[in-house]
């Protein structure tokens, strides 16, 4: 069934004793933000084909997610990718063939919409965060709302790309990880989602 309303307005609560961890990534990304790179869109692209190749008729849909799909938004140089499939719990037909493609499986969350969690992050390459979902995720409307309402709201992209700044500066100099400079960001997304649903009609 196609997500509804209500699932879409309900955020996300990381629940960290909920995560089964699989492995640990081999390179950590850095959480520096860089002008927009009319690379990524190509990258995106790059990835999509390799996927589609190893997965075929197991995908439902492959999306540019994150910043850098956001033609004019400074990001970290990651490619954030949305890869629904028919079945997210069916791992036997799907984990072999992305890690044969270069991506290591680092968690699975059953609880979030039964996410999985797959990272590229070989040396010297781009690196790729790639999300499993299974049909209809609420959270792939998610990303794909926020994405568009930056896309038609200059003032939110500015903002947006100002709290990215000062979330990275202030997790640099606290010494931080990821997980931190996603939390200094959390409540300006929920703005900016907010002003996104009510836009769409969802909320008044």
């Amino acid at each position: 069934m196609p997500a509804t309303i209500a699932q879409i307005l309900a955020p996300y609560e990381y629940k960290p004793e909920l995560v089964e961890r699989i492995a640990h990534r081999t390179v950590q990304p850095s959480i520096t933000i860089i002008e927009p790179n009319p690379k990524w869109p190509q990258q995106f692209e790059e990835v999509k084909e390799r996927i589609q190749k190893v997965l075929g008729a197991l995908i439902l849909d492959i999306a540019h997610s994150g910043s850098t799909s956001v033609p004019g938004l400074p990001a970290k140089d990651i490619i954030d990718v949305d890869l629904s499939l028919k079945d997210a719990t069916d791992e036997e037909s799907y984990v072999k063939p992305l890690e044969e493609a270069g991506f290591r499986f680092l968690l699975r969350e059953p609880g979030w919409h039964q996410h999985r969690f797959f990272v590229e992050d070989w040396p010297n390459a781009y690196h790729v965060n790639l999300h499993v979902w299974g049909p209809d995720s609420p959270e792939v409307v998610r990303h794909r709302i926020f994405r568009d309402w930056l896309l038609k709201s200059p003032a939110d992209l500015e903002l947006y790309a100002k709290v990215k700044r000062e979330a990275a500066e202030q997790t640099a100099v606290a010494g931080d990880g990821m997980m931190d400079y996603t939390q200094r960001k959390d409540k300006t997304i929920h703005e900016i989602l907010e002003r996104a649903f009510r836009d769409l009609g969802y909320i008044e």
